[in-house]
């Protein structure tokens, strides 16, 4: 029977599939519209708006468990998000393709943020506590797996096209087909392949009154939580320096040293930022929380603190560099990746802490839409920033921004015990 399925047949196929259409969203949304000369600050305010989806996401995680079983969402939501990436492949070259792939990337992201919600809850339906543990590191290899891929792998395809005759529109286009066959190939795979728990059947059993108003209560308690308001301002202005570094950066290695940028090929860009780039933050992530599990997060905050704001100086030292080679800007994307990954451990980590309590995953669901949130907000504005004050003074301005993050965190209250052994 499908329910006694090895979770090696599923575990990481799901979250492979979960990492995907994550990646296409927010990263290769950005280099596309680049590539296909949008400015920097449309690029940045359209697409910081693809983050609205995650931002809102407990808003109906509810009815998730609510209508249907978390097993038909998850392969409902393939299948939308497969249809989504085809529709953007097919309008790349049509007229007002911005206006019309803007428009099917929001949709891809709706069925990504539900997609999440959904591949979360079955993941605990469908695996015994036991199991949880065993395989949770699994399930984040994966999703770094799809990172290397969506921002590695397919950027330098769509590099490598757009050297033929195929130029950066057909290019991209087919890189989107691409990612489309094999997204749609998953969700075949998953239609199956995945387990039905016994678990999954029982929902639906709940009142739509009596979920809202467990809803509700929901959100009531998380802000009457000790400490509620710091929270919020810490979960929103944490990572100001990087929501705002995040839109900038790509647009800044791609634009030519005529206009304060390095001029990287598309292909350059892939191995620096989808390959590099992610094994710097993947390593720093996962010494930070080897850190953390040896010391606690009270001992190691400041030092994250550190470790996600002083790496982005190598952004200014690049804009001010007299033509710097690759190696010393994949050097660069390096260590500002290890130093992110080292120092968002803490940010992670601080929402468990604040989540601790009767209910939650559902007050960590809220701390994602906060986080999310964090990042859309500040995203918006820094095209408009950059544009009007140049790279040099943009990433200089990045840098003043970290002392907000010193700010934030100097509010905290943290028990030390949190994180040891």
């Amino acid at each position: 029977m499908k329910q006694n399925l090895s979770p090696w047949k599923w575990v990481p196929t799901l979250y492979f599939a979960e990492g995907l259409p994550y990646v296409a969203v927010m990263v290769l949304s950005l280099v596309m519209y680049k590539r296909m000369g949008i400015s920097n600050t449309e690029v940045a305010l359209y697409t910081s708006w693809l983050n609205l989806p995650w931002v809102i996401k407990p808003l109906w995680s509810p009815f998730v468990d609510l209508l249907k079983t978390k097993r038909w969402w998850i392969v409902s939501m393939q299948l939308l998000i497969g249809a989504g990436l085809a529709g953007i492949a097919f309008t790349i070259p049509a007229p007002h393709f911005f206006q019309t792939t803007l428009a099917l990337f929001w949709l891809t992201a709706f069925g990504s943020a539900t997609h999440d919600i959904a591949a979360d809850g079955f993941y605990m339906l469908a695996l015994t506590s036991h199991q949880q543990a065993l395989y949770v590191g699994i399930r984040s290899t994966c999703y770094r797996i799809a990172t290397i891929a969506g921002q590695g792998l397919l950027i330098m395809l769509a590099g490598y096209l757009e050297k033929t005759s195929l130029g950066i529109t057909y290019a991209w286009s087919l890189t989107f087909f691409v990612l489309s066959g094999l997204f749609l190939g998953l969700w075949v795979y998953h239609v199956f392949c995945l387990p039905r728990p016994e678990q999954a059947i029982s929902a639906g059993q709940t009142s739509a009154s009596g979920l809202f108003q467990a809803f509700l209560n929901t959100f009531r308690s998380f802000f009457q939580k000790e400490q509620a308001g710091i929270a919020l301002l810490f979960m929103l202005l944490y990572r100001l320096p990087e929501a705002q570094l995040a839109k900038m950066s790509i647009p800044f290695l791609i634009d030519t040293p005529e206009v304060g940028g390095l001029g990287m090929t598309t292909e350059q860009l892939g191995f620096a930022q989808g390959t590099i780039g992610t094994i710097g933050l993947t390593l720093g992530g996962i010494l930070g929380g080897v850190a953390v599990a040896r010391h606690g997060l009270r001992r190691w905050l400041w030092p994250m603190v550190w470790a996600i704001s002083l790496p982005d100086i190598v952004y200014v030292y690049l804009s001010y560099a007299d033509s710097p080679g690759l190696l010393t800007i994949n050097a660069c994307i390096f260590t500002e990746q290890f130093g992110y990954g080292f120092g968002f451990t803490a940010y992670m980590l601080y929402l468990i802490y604040f989540s601790r309590g009767t209910q939650q995953t559902a007050h960590y669901a809220i701390c994602t839409a906060f986080m999310a949130l964090g990042m859309m907000l500040p995203g918006m504005i820094a095209g408009w920033l950059q544009e009007s004050l140049g790279y040099q003074l943009f990433f200089i301005w990045i840098m003043g921004c970290t002392l907000v993050t010193f700010g934030v965190t100097a509010l905290l209250k943290i028990d030390p015990k949190f994180g040891k052994k």
